[in-house]
C-alpha cells in the first residue's frame, strides 16, 4: 500500500514574495544599475584635438546673476587697438582662464597673470561644453585690471545638448539640440555633439556670444576645428559669419582679431578669411619637432601649421603646445620633461617661431592626463608654470617674455 500522497508544487514565478523583501530587492537592483551606468558614462573618453577634460557641463542661466552688474556699474574694460605684432611676441595659452574652468583657483590664477609678461591671454574664455559665463569673465577681467591687454574666445567644436542658456536679448533659452550636426551625437560623450553652421538656433547662439564677448572688451576669437562646423555644402558659410562679427566691432568702434583650427585645409582664398590659423607644434620627449608638413605620430593629417603648405598661404600662424588630455599631446610630453629641459624647449621654440614671424604662445594653463606621471599645476589634469606648484616655470617663461625681439 502507498502511503505517500503528492502535494502539488507551486511554481517558483508564483511564489508569493514578502513585501519588504521585494522593496530591498528593487533598492539593491537600482544601485546595481545606477553603478553601472555612472562606470560607463565615466569611461566615456573624448576624442578631439583640443578636449577640455574633467570639467563640469553645467551652466546657470546668465539672466539669473543679472543682479552682480547693475546698469549704473563704474568699472568697464577698455580695450585698445591691438598690436599684432605684441599678440606673437607676447602671447599666452590661458584655457579657461575667464571661464568656470577658474573658478576655483581665480584668485591664484590672476596674481600669477598680473606677475606675467603677457600681452594676449588665448582662448581665455572656454565654451567647450559649456556656454560662456559673461559675469564671471567680468568679474576676473575686473580683478586683472590690466589696461594694455588682449582677451581671447575659444568657439568650441563641441556642444552640451543639456545645456541651460538664457538668450537675454530675446527672452528665452537656446535649444542646442537644434545646433547639432546630424549624426553627431555623442561626439564627445554623453549627450554632446558637434556644432554646425547651417543650422540657424547655432548661428544664433554664435551671434549672441561673439557680441556678448566684444561688449565686455574681447578681440580674438578662435573657431575649434572650424571643418567640423562648416557647411556640408559646396558653399562656405564662414565667410558670411566672420562678416557679421566684423561689421558688429566696427559698429562699437573695436579691432578684433579672428582666427581658426584649419588643420590640413590648403585652401589660400579660405586660409585668408581669417586673421591667424592655430595649431601645435608637435614635439618629442626632447623638444625637437619635425620637418614634414603632418605629424608623424598620428594616423591621419594632424597639420603643423608652421610648414609652409600652410603658412605660405595664411595671414598669421599662431602656435602653441596643444594639449588634448591624452598622454601624447604636446603639453603631457612637455609636463613629463625635467624643468632646465623645459626651459630649454619654450626658449628654442620661441626663438624658431618669432624669428619667422611666427607666434609662439607660452602655456599657462591647460589641460593634462592625470595620470601623466609629470609637473602640474594646482590639480594632476592642469598645467600651471606657477611657483607654487611642480612645474615652477614661471620665471623662465617671464625671462623669455622680457627678451621678445
Amino acid at each position: 500500500m502507498n502511503l505517500y500522497t503528492p502535494r502539488k508544487t507551486v511554481s517558483f514565478w508564483k511564489k508569493p514574495v514578502p513585501f519588504f523583501e521585494a522593496v530591498g530587492l528593487l533598492i539593491i537592483l537600482s544601485i546595481i544599475l545606477t553603478t553601472v551606468v555612472l562606470i560607463i558614462s565615466s569611461r566615456i573618453s573624448h576624442i578631439a584635438l583640443d578636449v577640455s577634460a574633467n570639467i563640469s557641463n553645467t551652466k546657470i542661466p546668465p539672466h539669473e546673476k543679472r543682479h552682480r552688474y547693475s546698469p549704473e556699474e563704474k568699472w568697464q574694460f577698455r580695450p585698445r587697438p591691438l598690436s599684432v605684432q605684441k599678440m606673437k611676441t607676447q602671447g599666452c595659452v590661458t584655457d579657461g582662464f575667464l571661464s568656470s574652468y577658474g573658478k576655483k583657483y581665480a584668485d591664484d590664477l590672476v596674481e600669477l597673470i598680473k606677475r606675467s609678461e603677457c600681452y594676449y591671454l588665448h582662448r581665455a574664455l572656454e565654451t567647450w561644453l559649456v556656454p560662456p559665463d559673461f559675469y564671471f569673465a567680468k568679474e576676473m577681467m575686473q580683478k586683472i585690471d590690466r589696461p594694455n591687454i588682449v582677451y581671447g574666445m575659444f568657439i568650441a567644436e563641441a556642444l552640451n545638448e543639456k545645456a541651460k542658456y538664457y538668450n537675454e536679448d530675446e527672452e528665452r533659452y537656446f535649444d542646442f539640440r537644434k545646433m547639432c550636426r546630424k549624426g553627431s551625437t555623442g561626439a564627445w560623450g554623453f549627450r554632446t555633439c558637434k556644432p554646425s553652421f547651417e543650422k540657424e538656433e547655432y548661428r544664433s547662439y554664435l551671434r549672441y556670444i561673439t557680441r556678448k564677448a566684444m561688449d565686455i572688451g574681447i578681440q580674438s576669437f578662435l573657431f575649434g576645428q572650424i571643418f567640423l562646423q562648416e557647411s556640408n555644402g559646396p558653399d562656405s558659410i564662414t565667410p558670411e559669419i566672420v562678416k557679421e562679427m566684423r561689421d558688429y566691432a566696427k559698429e562699437k568702434n573695436l579691432q578684433i582679431f579672428i582666427g581658426a583650427q584649419t588643420n590640413n585645409i590648403t585652401s589660400e582664398n579660405y586660409l585668408k578669411i581669417f586673421d591667424y590659423i592655430e595649431g601645435g607644434v608637435g614635439i618629442d620627449s626632447e623638444g625637437h619637432i619635425e620637418d614634414g608638413p603632418c605629424l608623424s605620430k598620428r594616423g591621419s593629417c594632424w597639420a603643423l601649421l608652421w610648414h609652409e603648405n600652410f603658412a605660405s598661404k595664411a595671414n598669421n600662424v599662431f602656435l602653441h603646445l596643444d594639449w588634448s588630455g591624452i598622454k601624447s599631446d604636446d603639453m603631457d610630453i612637455f609636463a613629463r620633461m625635467d624643468a632646465e629641459t623645459r626651459a630649454k624647449t619654450l626658449e628654442n621654440l620661441y626663438k624658431y617661431f618669432t624669428e619667422k614671424n611666427m607666434a609662439f604662445l607660452m602655456p599657462y594653463f591647460a589641460v593634462l592626463d592625470k595620470t601623466n606621471n609629470g609637473c602640474y599645476g594646482p590639480k594632476k589634469s592642469f598645467y600651471s608654470p606657477d611657483m607654487r606648484y611642480s612645474c615652477r616655470d614661471e620665471k623662465a617663461i617671464n625671462k623669455i617674455l622680457k627678451s621678445k625681439p
